[in-house]
């Protein structure tokens, strides 16, 4: 099978100046400026194949920016043998570019002052497609993300949610073969983020695209990568199918209920905790491997006059904490 990345012994290490506390300190690193190493990589292996959609997560501070970037040519790295779609990022940057999307959540590719239609234009003579192919390219990207009421709009007016759906289709119009996510459902509403994943999906599975994705969203995990790699401290502790992380560390749910009158006593059921039950809003966890999430939900339609009813996984850093402290087991 093809490789769309593959990434040996990837090390990236950083001089960051190191000051004293006080004045005195402040001084000294003007005379003498001291420095300190810092290892953002320490020998990380990655492999993602053509097609394939991989998620790449650990806490902050691990490493996961610092490897999009280099696969992306942004960064060079220290040390370690890396290939994007053939191509060595570091001396082929602009080549790659040419069949390379990506999406930083915290930062946008569109022009804030302009509408999203005339950024669209800019996009296809940077990238230099044919009038003709950009035409039939924008078109079909606007049907299939419900773009056409927003090309007029300038980027500043839009909403967090219909701005995304914009970048996701700006770095689409070149027909990438390989996707790079960093967070880009971060800030979203739970509706804007299902037609993000829904959009990703559909490309991974009708294009062939192939999809790299980092996120500390349980849930873009679970809906768009079968594989995942967890990193912290810039090395690699966990390496396995989604299914796997899910069925060992995502045994917790949290659920919120809004209802429609307080209820001051909760029917008791096994491997569910009550951690705040104020007014009409209570907030439980569950233990699913003691109940299923499905005959929970049940049991309290069913004792319980619900308003509103909201399902999360548990914060991710909580899951690689756990992955982590398992890897350091002897």
């Amino acid at each position: 099978m093809k490789e769309a990345v593959r990434v040996r012994q990837l090390v990236k290490r950083y001089e960051r100046r190191v000051r004293e506390p006080g004045m005195a300190g402040l001084l000294r690193s003007w005379v003498r400026p001291r420095t300190e190493a810092v290892v953002a990589l320490a020998g990380v292996d990655l492999t993602v194949a053509e097609g394939e959609s991989l998620a790449l997560i650990g806490p902050n501070g691990a490493g996961k920016s610092t490897t999009v970037k280099i696969l992306t040519g942004i960064l060079h790295p220290t040390a370690g043998e890396v290939s994007v779609l053939g191509m060595n990022p570091t001396v082929e940057r602009t080549r790659l570019a040419m069949n390379l999307g990506a999406i930083f959540g915290q930062r946008s590719q569109l022009w804030y002052h302009l509408p999203a239609g005339e950024t669209f234009d800019l996009l296809a003579r940077i990238y230099e497609i044919p009038s003709d192919e950009y035409r039939r390219r924008r078109d079909e990207l606007v049907v299939r993300f419900e773009l056409a009421p927003l090309l007029g709009t300038s980027v500043r007016k839009l909403s967090l949610g219909q701005r995304m759906r914009c970048e996701v289709a700006a770095s689409l119009l070149h027909r990438p073969r390989l996707l790079l996510l960093d967070e880009p459902t971060i800030g979203l509403d739970v509706i804007a983020k299902q037609q993000i994943r829904t959009i990703i999906r559909e490309l991974n599975q009708q294009e062939g695209v192939s999809v790299l994705l980092t996120s500390h969203d349980a849930g873009d995990i679970e809906q768009l990568c079968k594989r995942v790699v967890v990193i912290n401290h810039g090395a690699v502790v966990f390496e396995d199918r989604v299914s796997t992380l899910k069925r060992r560390y995502l045994k917790r749910k949290v659920i919120d209920l809004r209802l429609r009158e307080e209820v001051t006593a909760l029917p008791p059921l096994a491997g569910v905790e009550v951690v705040k039950a104020q007014g009409y809003g209570v907030k439980l966890e569950v233990d699913t491997e003691a109940s299923p999430i499905a005959e929970v939900i049940a049991h309290l339609m069913g004792a319980l006059p619900i308003a509103d009813v909201t399902i999360e996984d548990p914060p991710m850093e909580e899951i690689i904490a756990a992955i982590y402290r398992e890897s350091r087991r002897p």
